[in-house]
């Protein structure tokens, strides 16, 4: 944790260390637009399960685009979410487009600009065509850079831009709302993209904008690291380097090793508790369709929270579907 804290003033505390303010404000929202549901359990229990459910990153799930990016927190429990929720197309060894996983992002959060999956596409693919197909962790640790350092990535793509011109910024450029849809286009230039700067000087531009950034970034011995293994270096082939590299990805803090991606003991046995309460209920139909498997969850806990009852709904759901098509 930041030392500098103990220099911070009471509301800058709760609203840059620990995002309080904003959780706090989001959940007297949410009680507002929905009180005659929540209400009728009081508000004490509303609020516990809400803060609950920020703890355990749960909170993040069917939220607008805005709230799931608003912190680290946010963002590292939405990547988690996708990781646990569609785990198992990496263990079938199914590959998908850029397409296909932009909808399956938009189920858990439906605004999501389908210009950060392209993006991340773009990075796994390289020189292939970006409507070529992915495996599910090649997609992930990139959509993980993508989403986690999005801001970054812009004031990155702006400094490459101008090496790429001849220039050698003194001072960092940091992009603005307005200057989004150039950044977009010129990540879409495959020709520009592709073309290689001096490691060693975007090394430094990068070092001067981490030390004013005050967005998320990745750690500067990182990046170091990453610059230092070669003389020469493109867009894309930073983001892969930084998709690539546990160290980002142990920061970040959202997904394990990639050799365990696909192992989590902890999910598997939520699932097999869930089918066998659906085994035994007896609102489950004797032939087992997918439709019986999927009306127990809704109406197992008709008194627990928005948050949880979706999340419930969400697992079950997303288990059921991948079970179908791997068996098509």
């Amino acid at each position: 944790m930041n030392s500098d804290r103990f220099a911070l003033s009471v509301d800058d505390y709760l609203a840059a260390e620990t995002n309080v303010l904003l959780y706090l404000n989001d959940a007297v929202t949410q009680l507002l637009e929905h009180k005659e549901e929540y209400t009728q359990f009081g508000v004490v229990r509303y609020f516990a399960e809400y803060f609950n459910s920020v703890k355990n990153g749960n909170h993040v799930i069917f939220r607008e685009f805005n709230y799931v990016k608003a912190t680290q927190h946010n963002r590292a429990s939405f990547i988690r979410i996708f990781w646990r929720c569609f785990r198992q197309i990496g263990k079938n060894g199914d590959l998908l487009a850029a397409m296909e996983y932009s909808s399956l992002l938009q189920l858990l959060c439906p605004d999501l600009p389908t210009e950060m999956v392209q993006n991340a596409a773009r990075t796994v693919l390289f020189d292939d065509a970006v409507d070529s197909l992915m495996s599910f962790s090649d997609f992930l640790y990139s959509f993980q850079i993508q989403f986690f350092f999005e801001e970054f990535l812009e004031s990155v793509l702006v400094i490459y831009q101008d090496l790429l011109s001849g220039k050698n910024p003194n001072t960092v450029i940091v992009p603005t709302s307005s200057s989004v849809e150039q950044l977009n286009s010129i990540a879409e230039d495959e020709s520009e993209a592709h073309e290689a700067v001096d490691s060693a000087v975007f090394a430094e531009c990068i070092e001067a904008l981490c030390e004013r950034f005050k967005h998320s970034h990745p750690s500067p011995a990182a990046v170091r690291e990453i610059l230092d293994n070669t003389q020469r270096i493109s867009y894309y082939g930073f983001l892969l380097a930084l998709a690539k590299s546990e160290i980002i990805s142990q920061d970040i803090g959202a997904l394990p090793n990639k050799s365990e991606l696909l192992v989590d003991p902890e999910m598997d046995q939520e699932l097999e508790r869930l089918i066998a309460q659906i085994s035994v209920s007896p609102t489950s139909n004797s032939s087992g369709s997918a439709t019986g498997l999927k009306e127990p969850p809704k109406k197992a806990s008709p008194r627990k929270s928005l948050h949880h009852r979706k999340r419930i709904e969400m697992e079950s759901d997303g288990s059921t579907e991948e079970t179908d098509s791997s068996e098509n």
